[in-house]
């Protein structure tokens, strides 16, 4: 793997990843940029007890460009964008319009391929284990930022789930807090080793082995399984089957059968509602421990990956119980949805 950090026109950091060494990338920036300058703020809602993050500057960011004007493209002739180089691999630099920036944290943008035409399922596996490459990259990096306490790996795919750029590409957040849905977790997991001095994690992931209905995939490192009590439609965790608490833990076995694992998972995804329905919109993520907690050695990662879409042209919409009461109700059994995704394996 070859890294190479350098900085784009107005001042935000960029940093290229390649699967081998070689090759020249210090293309300069040609555009004319003012030096970048964002604010965003964070505020507590006291009654929830929840943070809410602020950035206004977000109006302005480029929304569904043609793609003759895509900004995550390869820089060619006077076609300048985002990144300089004329040909990249796998490209990560600095948000432009961040939600979270300076001392509440930092937000990055991770393009996996040149390819605008192309998503995540169609990489090789040489190309997803550079992206895996430089999601654990930027995890260890971002540990490092004096503001950010936890990270998020994730990517937005598909016009339905609110995505502005059609360019295979993921973001990576570094919040400077732990998040809702993490310090839920957590305090879940605390409680659970307080009570049976056991991992809930652990758990978790055995008793879905034993019962078997709703797992969807395991192999020697990895294990995917619809949870008990999925919010989504469809709705897959993947978890190693060592538990570590961030991506920088993995060992070289769970790197190196990762690719193959997640591109199936992915490609399965796009089958579930036969070929005239097109590609499945989904949020995928990586759920990591934060920094500088007691609590980070009880921690499993696990990426989460999962589909607003419930059947062929029908969206879930998040209505008034779930987003109002924050209760979900789920129109397909984790059961069915788990054997759905058997059903569109590979042959």
């Amino acid at each position: 793997m070859k890294k190479t950090v350098t900085e784009l026109a107005d001042g935000r950091e960029l940093i290229y990843f390649d699967s081998r060494p070689g090759g020249s990338r210090d293309a300069p920036d040609r555009r004319r940029l003012p030096r970048a300058v964002s604010s965003s703020e964070v505020r507590l809602d006291r009654l929830q007890g929840e943070r809410v993050g602020y950035a206004a500057h977000r109006q302005q960011r480029t929304h569904l460009p043609p793609a003759d004007q895509c900004p995550l493209c390869p820089s060619r002739g006077e076609r300048l964008s985002e990144i300089p180089a004329q040909s990249y691999q796998v490209a990560v630099f600095e948000n432009r319009f961040p939600s979270f920036s300076h001392d509440t944290g930092r937000c990055e943008v991770v393009c996996f391929t040149e390819r605008h035409e192309a998503s995540f399922a169609d990489l090789t596996e040489e190309q997803a284990a550079l992206v895996l490459h430089a999601w654990t990259d930027r995890t260890a990096g971002l540990a490092r930022h004096p503001a950010v306490r936890e990270v998020y790996c994730f990517e937005n795919r598909g016009r339905e789930i609110g995505v502005t750029l059609a360019h295979p590409h993921g973001q990576i957040y570094g919040y400077p807090f732990v998040t809702p849905r993490t310090g839920r977790a957590l305090r879940s997991a605390a409680a659970h080793r307080e009570h049976t001095g056991t991992s809930l994690f652990d758990e978790l992931v055995a008793q879905e082995r034993e019962n078997g209905s709703r797992v969807v995939l395991e192999t020697a490192h990895w294990i995917a399984f619809v949870p008990f009590a999925a919010r989504w439609p469809y709705e897959v965790h993947l978890y190693p089957a060592r538990r570590v608490a961030d991506l920088t833990e993995l060992d070289d076995p769970a790197r190196a059968e990762f690719p193959g694992v997640y591109l199936e998972l992915l490609r399965r995804f796009d089958r579930l509602f036969g070929p005239d329905a097109g590609p499945t919109p989904y949020i995928s993520g990586w759920h990591q421990a934060p920094f500088g907690i007691e609590e980070r050695a009880d921690w499993a990662l696990h990426l989460e990956l999962f589909t607003i879409r419930r059947g062929p042209g029908k969206l879930k919409y998040l209505a008034g119980s779930e987003s109002g009461a924050n209760v979900f109700v789920n129109d397909v059994l984790p059961e069915a949805a788990a054997r759905r995704l058997r059903e569109v394996a590979s042959a």
